[in-house]
């Protein structure tokens, strides 16, 4: 995991790098991260095309296209490393009209009440607005 952002209460934001990551996540968390990095990882990958780079290059092309292709997975972890929030924000890490940014807690569960702060110290390091509204899939009634 890449360290992204410290917030409040000795927590931080970590960027999920890879499916190992992903599946831990997932257990930890209870809801299927794992399964949606892995779609948007295949997808990246079957988006780059070859043509034109020296194939000692294309590993490292290769890997540079995928990131810079895949959503933004993140998570939120306290002083002692439990999973609180996971986030997937879009792939520049900036607002994009046609990406909807998802952040929940453990078991789909709202992240925002007990989360708020550490959520928008995220939305502010990435320069972007992360509103329960739009941000939570899972929002029932008013």
């Amino acid at each position: 995991m890449q360290f992204i952002c410290d917030v409040a209460q000795g927590q931080a934001w970590f960027r999920i790098e890879t499916e190992a990551e992903a599946t831990r996540e997932s257990e930890l968390m209870r809801h299927a991260v794992e399964k949606h990095f892995r779609r948007a990882r295949e997808e990246a990958l079957h988006s780059f095309n070859p043509a034109g780079v020296p194939f000692i290059e294309q590993d490292i092309m290769r890997a540079s296209h995928v990131r810079r292709m895949m959503p933004i997975f993140l998570t939120l972890r306290d002083a002692e490393g439990a999973a609180l929030v996971t986030a997937m924000l879009p792939p520049t890490g900036q607002k994009d009209p046609g990406f909807r940014p998802i952040l929940v807690g453990p078991g789909n569960s709202d992240p925002y009440p007990g989360h708020a702060a550490a959520i928008a110290a995220l939305g502010r390091h990435f320069g972007i607005m992360l509103d329960r509204a739009l941000c939570y899939p899972y929002r029932r009634g008013p």
